[in-house]
């Protein structure tokens, strides 16, 4: 894992825990890259409020923006912060498996 995995997995956490957030990252891994207005129209959330989102969602790592045409900012999946905080909740799901095989052992005695 990186040095900074469970500051990145933090961030990550922060960004999943709103349902909007969510809702945005699923518009976007379901129907592909997205302008903030794009987004607004598929989904029941102000631009404003998606901008806000959007802005969050890229300081997790977990977006990134792509000038288009027009001065349009398009925003575009990025999973590796995904990928880390994934491998930091296997790390503690290993760490808490072998604590419980351990209590399961002591009590099979």
């Amino acid at each position: 894992m990186p040095p900074d995995a469970e500051g990145i997995a933090e961030q990550v956490f922060v960004a999943l825990a709103d349902p909007s957030r969510r809702a945005i990252l699923a518009t976007l891994a379901s129907q592909g890259p997205a302008t903030a207005t794009d987004l607004a129209e598929r989904l029941p959330i102000t631009r404003q409020a998606i901008a806000k989102h959007l802005a969050l969602l890229s300081e997790a790592g977990l977006v990134t923006a792509q000038p288009g045409e027009r001065r349009r900012v398009r925003y575009r999946l990025r999973s590796a912060p995904m990928r880390v905080a994934q491998q930091f909740l296997a790390a503690l799901a290993r760490d808490w498996d072998g604590s419980l095989d351990a209590l399961q052992e002591h009590l099979n005695r």
